[in-house]
């Protein structure tokens, strides 16, 4: 099940929150359980069983680490915890993969591959909740939070619905004091329905309105340059729109419910270093690498190069993270490369600069971002590079008749509103206020005014008449 589709918005959600608020506050984490269990049964029955196993496993490890905490071989409770999980992640999403890579080197030596070999079923959602699952037995064992002794609150953590398979990636230790005072308020209530609406129309009117651009140029056989450049543009705007429109959905369900999530997106685009832009891209995703891979790895406490070294691998394995393609494993050593080169400069987010450098530096950074995003959208290294090459001009420069007869108003009327967002919306959100979660964790709390909220309404309104004529909405950050 998927937020932008009508079962959901007519259906289960109303039907989850109406049982939800008459049921007894001690009831209400079985119904988040109950519910979110239905929410993603919904496309897989069997991989819900996979998803209580590893529940069921986390939640056990994290009570051994904290009983046998001074055993001089408690260590071994966390590295089967965190190893299960891995591997776990590392079957489902990895082994495919593996295979078809092997198979390739065989071919190379002129050798037969071999056959009857099953594809493995990606489980929705499974990098995030494996994710949610490693945190917590992780912070168990630093003490950065209790082991929880309630199951039912452990089990309503990972699969609470708004953030289960896309995001954004939480910490229990943010959550753990909200399954036990948090508050429900008609004040809370309305701000979650506009944050939802807010995504929800992002997410309709301009990151689907976008795709058929984005595909149609991609799809292309030998694009020109303006196809490519387009193309290009097109997904730099389907992507993000998508992702934070998601985002922001979640963080307003979760409101609706009394919680209140990390932000997971601070306007990336307008980043004038790609340091700058991972604080501001998938937030949730880039603290957790920090905190759980580039920190144990040494961070830089271990000498320039090291750091250097460890940025790279931290983002290589970020990309990996993103997709079992070599596409994504290159597109994290693009990021990685330029942040340790970033690093190696000297370059500082926080510096004050000139305007003429300010705009200069983050165009710079938006370029650089769109280059990495053609890898993040091939389907392969060939197929990527060969786009390069388009973009490069080597094709020809103007729009394609193949492209052209594609093209259609709405697509580019909805690509430079996207575009033209990116660079108002900041102005917009001066009406936020931070509110602190945990030590090291914020979120936000927005107060509209009164015309925005009509605006955004009005623009649900449309989202949702317009979903209603389409036959399928999917979120790109389902894949991963």
């Amino acid at each position: 099940m998927v937020f932008a589709s009508p079962i959901f918005l007519f259906a289960f959600l109303p039907i989850f929150l109406l049982v939800y608020y008459i049921s007894p506050r001690f009831m209400r984490s079985m119904i988040i359980l109950l519910g979110s269990s239905l929410f993603y049964a919904w496309w897989r029955l069997d991989f819900l069983f996979m998803l209580y196993a590893i529940i069921g496993g986390s939640w056990l490890i994290a009570l051994l680490i904290e009983r046998y905490r001074d055993n001089p071989n408690a260590k071994w409770f966390l590295r089967v915890g965190v190893s299960a999980n891995l591997l776990t992640l590392g079957y489902y999403k990895y082994y495919n993969f593996g295979v078809s890579s092997f198979h390739s080197m065989l071919e190379s030596f002129g050798l037969e591959p071999a056959t009857g070999i099953v594809e493995v079923l990606l489980p929705i959602g499974i990098s995030f909740f494996v994710f949610h699952a490693i945190s917590y037995i992780v912070d168990v064992w630093r003490q950065d939070t209790p082991a929880t002794k309630n199951l039912f609150d452990f089990a309503a953590f990972i699969t609470l619905f708004p953030h289960l398979i896309a995001g954004p990636v939480l910490r229990y230790k943010d959550l753990a004091w909200q399954f036990t005072s948090r508050t429900h308020s008609y004040d809370k209530f309305s701000e979650g329905a506009y944050r939802f609406m807010c995504g929800f129309a992002k997410k309709v009117l301009i990151a689907d309105s976008v795709a058929p651009l984005a595909d149609a140029a991609f799809a292309l056989e030998n694009p020109t340059m303006a196809d490519a450049w387009l193309g290009t543009i097109a997904y730099t705007i389907q992507l993000y729109y998508d992702f934070a429109g998601y985002s922001e959905m979640a963080v307003g369900l979760a409101l609706m419910m009394g919680f209140r999530f990390i932000e997971n997106f601070n306007n990336p685009y307008i980043s004038r270093s790609i340091t700058e832009f991972w604080r501001r891209w998938h937030i949730s995703l880039s603290t957790w690498l920090r905190d759980y891979l580039y920190i144990p790895l040494g961070g830089s406490r271990k000498g320039k190069v090291r750091t250097y070294i460890n940025l790279f691998l931290t983002m290589l394995l970020g990309g990996l993270w993103h997709g079992a393609n070599w596409t994504f494993i290159l597109w994290g050593a693009w990021h990685g490369i330029i942040l340790a080169i970033e690093r190696i400069v000297g370059v500082d987010p926080n510096a004050p600069e000139s305007i003429l450098k300010r705009y200069s530096t983050m165009f710079m950074t938006f370029i650089f971002v769109m280059i990495g995003w053609v890898l993040f959208r091939a389907h392969s290294v060939e197929s990527a590079f060969a786009f390069y090459y388009a973009m490069l001009g080597m094709n020809g420069i103007g729009l394609s008749d193949a492209l052209i007869w594609q093209v259609k108003g709405i697509h580019l009327v909805a690509m430079f509103a996207g575009l033209l967002l990116v660079f108002i919306a900041p102005h917009f959100e001066k009406n936020r206020i931070p509110v602190e979660l945990s030590k090291g964790s914020m979120a936000m709390q927005t107060k509209p005014g009164m015309i925005i909220q009509v605006a955004v309404f009005a623009l649900f309104i449309v989202a949702v008449t317009r979903l209603i004529a389409m036959s399928y909405s999917p979120f790109l950050y389902f894949q991963f």
